[in-house]
């Protein structure tokens, strides 16, 4: 298995592997929604506000994960947001997502990230050294559906101290339906 940032280039392969991913386990109208944020992050963002990273495996895209900007108005920390992530569903429970993941976390600490977010499934992301935060600790750009999958880490080592102010993400994520 090898662990890529892949950003152009496999703009195409990315999405049909987002909307694949998303069709096999919420149904179609999940694939068609995933795979319009994905065009929409490739099409709209600045490249300098998203890193993308991919799992490869014999040259074969086993697993592709996002990360975008996350902007707090009152805090001079860098935070980025992961969403959304997927693997092949013939390589699912293998490990490819975890250790994806970590990678990807790795790039953007390297690139000065100084927080990671997500929302999702607590249990999942947990494995990665996310954990459960409230909007108090952490604005979300959008009302959330389910608060309880609201996560964050520090990439510093140090306690995630609240990131000040109302936030704001990229203008693909900027959607009800993702959150």
């Amino acid at each position: 298995m090898e662990f890529l940032p892949e950003n152009r280039g496999h703009t195409s392969e990315i999405i049909s592997l987002f909307r694949a991913v998303f069709a096999a386990s919420e149904g179609d109208a999940e694939g068609d929604l995933i795979a319009g944020l994905v065009r929409d992050i490739f099409a709209k963002t600045p490249d300098e506000d998203f890193f993308v990273y991919s799992a490869r495996d014999g040259g074969a895209l086993a697993g592709c994960i996002i990360f975008s900007r996350l902007r707090y108005d009152q805090d001079s920390r860098t935070v980025f947001i992961l969403s959304p992530v997927a693997v092949a569903t013939a390589r699912q429970k293998q490990g490819i997502g975890q250790a994806l993941i970590k990678y990807g976390l790795r790039g953007i600490r390297k690139q000065g990230a100084d927080v990671a977010v997500t929302y999702g499934d607590p249990a999942y992301y947990g494995k990665a050294g996310f954990r459960q935060i409230t909007e108090a600790q952490a604005a979300a750009p959008v009302p959330l559906r389910f608060p309880e999958g609201w996560l964050a880490q520090p990439l510093s080592g140090a306690e995630l101290a609240p990131l000040r102010g109302p936030s704001s993400c990229i203008e693909a994520l900027n959607n009800p339906d993702y959150w």
